[in-house]
């Protein structure tokens, strides 16, 4: 038996063992390359690939395991432990057959994702299998790998008729209207647990906002109590034990830029179906800078949703919208936050493109109860905002999830500007999205970019189009050199 041990070393999804190569109970000579083994001595067996080091990291009598592998054994170090070689992954043969370009069954699904939960796949077997089904995958395929995805693990809501939330399938600069739809929504008396990831192409994500606001750091007991008490919630998904090995996949899309909006849709789906969900509607952002770049796409992306949705049971109400320009006037934790509470709180300085849009998605959301009548939801919404009661709401979910000290901007600020007068013709979504990024949205939360003119509106050479805010010597510096090259991301004519 070997000693367990401790690397404090994060390995971004892999589980990693560390074996010394003079190790005394088990021959290592033969061993030439990153080994799958089979760890024994904790509840259950925990998978992992092994790494020989020839320095004092671990004793001869020792086995390291990095943290994502240690915390899975559940042993304290000390422990004796015991491993064995391991074949790889039988699922992996379905993944061969899917590069080759095979339609793949609902067992195979299952045996994959079942596999990868059990972290028997590499990242490397995980972008493997994402390579082969973005190459081509069938509705059917992707309606047996969100059945696979949905696992086991979901929350029940007792007697409610009605679950509800809402999805954007692509990350609009300042589009944080989710927050303000869950005050509507829960001010209405519809229950919403809005289950959100941190991850993010555009800089900020629905959670780093919220993060300036309040506590989401809650566990799915804490969830369901606040949720059927105050009938609305905005959570932190790492804390909630649904659709783990959709996580896993999540995380290697992101290292590797794989993703696609058919494994996007299996993943939202079976992500709200684990969540307890019972009515869906989900916003598909169209224009040239969007992920969805015409209506042809958003067509074929709707018909996909609402077959996997039908399928399987879930109420699912699919709008297209104009995708084409940031959303409100913050793109950035803080900044966004601050929209948010403009109009929640009805300011006059409110930007009127992130109220309409919430107002819009939330009368469709209220329009799931059949008390109302088609086009009364707009109206019922636009109460609940304006009488004040949907800011309450709002403000008791977030002392009810913990308040948190609002976020100061950073104190690293450029403007700018216009260099001629015209008028705005067009903004650049993905260039705002980018110097967002680089200005340190993401990782500070007073980082971002504060818009001060739309399309359409007219300017005049020395107009601040937007400002800068960084809280990093280096990213400001980096973010400004961008735009001293010439290019600021609007086109005015």
């Amino acid at each position: 038996m070997l000693v367990l041990k401790h690397i404090p070393v994060r390995s971004f999804n892999e589980n990693i063992a560390y074996i010394n190569k003079d190790c005394t109970i088990y021959k290592v000579d033969n061993i030439k390359s990153l080994t799958r083994i089979e760890i024994h001595g904790g509840t259950k067996p925990v998978f992992a690939f092994l790494q020989i080091v020839d320095n004092k990291m671990v004793r001869p009598d020792e086995l390291g395991l990095n943290t994502e592998a240690f915390a899975q054994m559940g042993l304290p170090e000390g422990s004796k432990i015991t491993l064995t070689l391991t074949p790889p992954a039988p699922s992996l043969n379905a993944v061969k057959r899917k590069i080759s370009g095979n339609v793949l069954s609902a067992k195979d699904y299952a045996a994959i994702v079942n596999d990868i939960s059990e972290n028997r796949y590499s990242n490397m077997d995980i972008a493997s299998f994402l390579v082969a089904m973005n190459s081509f995958i069938t509705p059917n395929e992707i309606l047996d790998l969100t059945e696979a995805l949905r696992g086991d693990k979901s929350i029940d809501w007792g007697s409610e008729d009605i679950v509800a939330d809402y999805q954007c399938m692509d990350e609009i600069p300042g589009n944080k209207v989710d927050l303000i739809i869950t005050a509507i929504v829960a001010a209405y008396g519809l229950p919403m647990p809005k289950i959100v990831s941190s991850s993010s192409l555009s800089g900020a994500t629905i959670l780093d906002t919220m993060k300036t606001l309040a506590n989401v750091s809650i566990d799915t007991r804490s969830l369901k109590k606040q949720v059927l008490e105050r009938r609305g919630a905005i959570v932190d998904a790492e804390k909630i034990e649904i659709c783990e090995a959709d996580r896993i996949i999540s995380r290697v899309e992101q290292q590797n830029g794989l993703s696609t909006l058919e494994r996007g849709v299996a993943s939202l789906l079976a992500n709200k179906l684990a969540t307890g969900i019972t009515h869906l509607l989900i916003d598909i952002p169209v224009g040239p800078r969007a992920r969805i770049k015409n209506s042809a796409e958003a067509m074929h992306l709707r018909k996909i949703i609402e077959y996997v949705g039908d399928m399987l049971g879930l109420y699912v109400d699919v709008t297209i919208t104009d995708g084409s320009e940031p959303i409100g006037a913050g793109v950035g934790a803080a900044l966004e936050a601050r929209d948010v509470l403009k109009v929640l709180k009805n300011r006059e300085d409110a930007p009127d493109d992130l109220r309409e849009k919430a107002l819009f998605m939330a009368g469709r959301i209220l329009e799931f109860d059949p008390k109302l009548r088609g086009g009364q939801g707009y109206l019922v919404a636009k109460e609940l905002l304006k009488s004040g009661k949907a800011f309450d709401v709002f403000d008791m979910i977030l002392k009810t999830q913990g308040k948190v000290e609002s976020s100061q901007l950073g104190h690293l600020t450029r403007d700018v500007v216009a260099e001629k007068d015209g008028t705005v013709a067009r903004i650049n979504t993905a260039f705002i999205s980018r110097i967002v990024i680089l200005a340190g949205a993401g990782q500070y939360a007073g980082a971002g970019v504060d818009i001060f003119r739309k399309s359409g509106e007219s300017v005049m050479a020395g107009d601040i189009l937007y400002r800068i805010y960084s809280c990093n010597q280096n990213d400001f510096a980096f973010v400004t050199s961008m735009i001293e090259n010439g290019k600021n991301g609007f086109d005015i004519e």
